[in-house]
């Protein structure tokens, strides 16, 4: 049976994500933007809270991990290779380790370039992937720490996926990051069809997250890097592809 999923709007932008096993009762949250939310989604459902899975590092992902632990009694589960900026880790993860949920095998993947030590948690057989701000909804995060050739790397990773994997990020860029992907690929008519979706969704309160990896497919730029009209568009025709997304990522954040 697949996992249960409920998506938290926290703070002004962010997105915490509730998983929840019906066979155990096993229940995991993925970051933790504040603790007000999360618990009365947890009671809301009658869940009682098992696991704190931790993506990064960032203050709004974590700044409520204690206090929900303190109240729940979760284990935490992070990166090791950040284990000495998050909060206090019950286990520490690297690349292709497996964590459960009941019978749910999540498999840990390195996604380094938002942060250095930045995780994602996919959920196979539930056809779930957690990727906080690595792959976002139409983008991708800044490149605070890590460089281009480790982003695209990482996004690479997750465009691998089945296409029908849900990708839940955590933040609502969506609008903002497709206003972008439109600059680049103005005759996209799947990213036409998205833009007006989302502005449906939104101007109902609604997330627009989680979304369908087939969807970032056919509409992220940063997952389009490879092709040659992407990279015509941005006046690299014969450029590698990431030299594309370096050129991409710094026109965003001018945007």
């Amino acid at each position: 049976m697949p996992l249960e999923l409920v998506t938290i709007p926290c703070l002004s932008d962010n997105y915490a994500y509730l998983i929840h096993d019906a066979e155990t009762g096993q229940t995991a949250v993925i970051d933790v933007p504040e603790t007000g939310p999360i618990l009365a989604a947890l009671e809301a459902h009658q869940w009682r809270l098992t696991d704190i899975l931790i993506t990064h590092h960032h203050d709004d992902h974590i700044q409520g991990v204690d206090a929900l632990r303190a109240r729940t009694g979760a284990r935490v589960l992070g990166a090791a290779a950040d284990a000495h900026r998050l909060p206090r880790l019950d286990q520490t993860l690297t690349e292709a380790d497996t964590v459960f949920l009941g019978r749910d095998p999540a498999r840990v993947i390195d996604v380094p370039g938002h942060t250095l030590g930045h995780i994602a948690f996919h959920f196979p057989d539930s056809r779930l992937c957690f990727t906080a701000d690595s792959l976002m909804s139409g983008g991708c995060g800044r490149l605070f720490e890590g460089s281009p050739a480790q982003m695209h790397a990482s996004l690479r990773k997750l465009a691998a996926l089945p296409p029908d994997t849900l990708v839940c990020s955590g933040h609502e860029y969506t609008a903002a990051n497709l206003r972008f992907a439109a600059t680049l690929e103005p005759d996209n008519p799947q990213l036409t069809s998205r833009i007006a979706e989302v502005a449906a969704r939104s101007a109902k309160g609604e997330p627009t997250v989680p979304v369908r990896l087939q969807i970032e497919l056919d509409t992220n730029p940063y997952l389009r890097v490879h092709l040659p009209a992407l990279k015509t568009a941005v006046g690299l025709p014969d450029a590698d592809d990431v030299t594309v997304f370096a050129e991409i990522r710094a026109r965003k954040d001018k945007f």
